[in-house]
């Protein structure tokens, strides 16, 4: 995917590759030059950086290290670096050298460890799932760079080693995907990021036209820079379908910064503030446009966690059978009545009210265990028809003894407990009530607690100020859907519950009773004391 001209500058900008810089005095590496999208504009500006500060071109010779692993794109990247430099004047023999030594055929991920520091990390590095890479050569990327987790994408490798060989005062400017910022596979690399890193842009462009091809890619520029003087405040930016060059010429990185430091005046395509603190640690950061993600902090700066020992608040997820065809039944007469317990699925919640569809969980357990199957013929007749299947499940294998076993162990107080139901996957926030009727299935998430009147909590969840939270950290799916898993649940800040005034209570319940979101958000921003100034943002 080759980067447009206007991103590629808006990137050595950020990262402060210009021409007013003595750059022959600095290591600028490309780690997948590929056509020489970054390479060509680098060496523009590496010229004119040495035009300015009389350096010879011998004094070029060591200024820009490019790897490609594919031969062919090597050779082509090469072969425009020579063009570049002949186009400024070169001899032949000056360019072939030049761009031969600059332009190196291998894996950036292997290269040899201790080399030279960088002073500029830049590029669009490839986006390659891990299933996709041989095996034995994924086995030598995790060995050197542990950030590459779970099922991830080799990018994560790529900043990983970018970082690691950035010299004090050096910043890494990428253009890549920005699943890494919030999915699972990303958590080592943003933990990784702490100091002596530092967060200097954040740039969203999921409808920028960032590429020479149109691509589903939801791209992010991110530029980090290592032992930055004096870390401040983060650019954080959003780039629309509008998004582009300026059209009179300039910086753009520079008109962008501006934008986010006045608040006034327009960049085309473009929205920006700086937020003044950024995210440490392994959870995921948020993605916000600019002006929603100064709503996000302030609120997070000002209220406590939904899940909360003081209120007694507590967030799961139900049960995983792993065989629910044969854990998970319609029949009331399939087991002895007191193992039939009543299963939610998320069906039953697709309108708002929870509406039981008859599904029933066999249940294998008692408070010591697993029941003795001796003890009740009906429920061992339907397991060791399926004893077979049962047993060639891991959970099985890892304890034969237990072949008959769920996944997860049934929380039995849990059926007759009040509690709100979340369906994994929505457009929109949308809690449903269980007045203590059945137990969840694996595919809804649940909230207990203590204090809170469900309804009033409910009104709250249901709101668009609520939403915020999981739009800001989720992984959208396609089509715009969300994830209301338990660890995005977990980002929603909440006011307390003795803090609500009696009326915004009663706005609250009727609004959640009556599915009206609308009517939700007005009480939340009242509940949250929202003011008229970021009211447009969740409404």
């Amino acid at each position: 995917m080759y980067t447009r001209q206007w991103v590629v500058d808006l990137i050595l900008d950020l990262a402060g590759y210009r021409p007013e810089v003595d750059l022959a005095t600095k290591l600028a590496v490309e780690p997948a030059a590929g056509a020489g999208a970054f390479l060509v504009p680098m060496i523009r500006r590496l010229l004119e950086s040495a035009n300015a500060h009389g350096r010879r071109a011998a004094d070029l010779s060591s200024s820009i290290a490019a790897f490609e692993l594919d031969a062919a794109a090597a050779r082509q990247a090469m072969a425009l670096a020579e063009e570049e430099l002949r186009r400024h004047g070169l001899a032949d023999r000056e360019a072939r050298e030049l761009a031969g030594g600059w332009v190196r055929t291998g894996d950036y991920l292997l290269r040899p460890a201790g080399g030279r520091r960088a002073d500029f990390v830049v590029g669009n590095p490839p986006y390659i799932r891990y299933d996709d890479v041989p095996p034995e050569a994924l086995e030598e990327y995790r060995r050197r760079y542990p950030s590459m987790t779970g099922r991830g994408d080799i990018y994560v490798g790529f900043i990983e080693a970018g970082l690691r060989q950035l010299a004090s005062g050096g910043a890494l400017g990428f253009i890549c995907a920005d699943r890494w910022m919030r999915a699972a596979y990303g958590a080592e690399l943003r933990r990784m990021i702490a100091p002596p890193f530092t967060v200097e842009a954040v740039v969203e462009m999921h409808d920028a036209p960032a590429f020479e091809e149109e691509v589903a890619a939801y791209p992010a520029v991110v530029v980090i820079r290592r032992d930055a003087p004096a870390p401040g405040r983060v650019l954080v930016a959003s780039a629309s379908a509008g998004a582009g060059p300026l059209p009179g010429g300039g910086s753009l990185a520079d008109a962008v910064t501006g934008l986010a430091r006045d608040g006034r005046g327009s960049v085309p395509g473009f929205s920006a503030t700086f937020a003044d603190r950024w995210f440490r640690g392994a959870g995921p950061w948020p993605s916000l446009e600019p002006a929603r993600l100064r709503l996000l902090q302030r609120l997070e700066a000002g209220f406590g966690p939904l899940e909360d020992d003081r209120t007694g608040t507590k967030i799961g997820i139900g049960v995983a059978t792993g065989a629910d065809q044969v854990f998970i039944t319609t029949d009331p007469d399939a087991a002895e009545p007191d193992r039939m317990v009543p299963l939610a699925m998320t069906a039953d919640t697709r309108d708002g009210v929870l509406r039981w569809s008859g599904h029933y969980l066999l249940d294998p357990w008692q408070d010591g265990g697993l029941v003795d199957l001796a003890a009740y013929p009906r429920l061992r007749a339907r397991l060791q028809s399926r004893r077979a299947e049962l047993a060639r499940r891991s959970v099985a294998q890892r304890m034969p003894g237990d072949w008959y076993r769920t996944i997860d162990r049934v929380k039995h107080d849990l059926t007759g407990t009040p509690k709100l139901y979340f369906p994994d996957m929505k457009l929109a926030s949308h809690p449903v009530l269980d007045r203590g009727e059945t137990y969840p299935h694996h595919n809804l998430y649940y909230l207990t607690s203590r204090v809170w009147d469900l309804e009033v909590l409910g009104g709250l969840l249901l709101s668009r100020v609520a939403q915020l939270f999981v739009e800001a950290y989720c992984v959208r799916m396609r089509g715009g859907t969300l994830r209301f898993q338990a660890q995005y649940l977990r980002r929603i800040r909440v006011p307390d519950p003795d803090a609500i005034p009696q009326e915004v209570r009663e706005r609250l319940r009727r609004a959640f009773r009556a599915r009206d979101t609308a009517a939700a958000t007005e009480a939340a921003i009242e509940a949250y004391g929202i003011g008229d100034d970021a009211r447009a943002l969740v409404c």
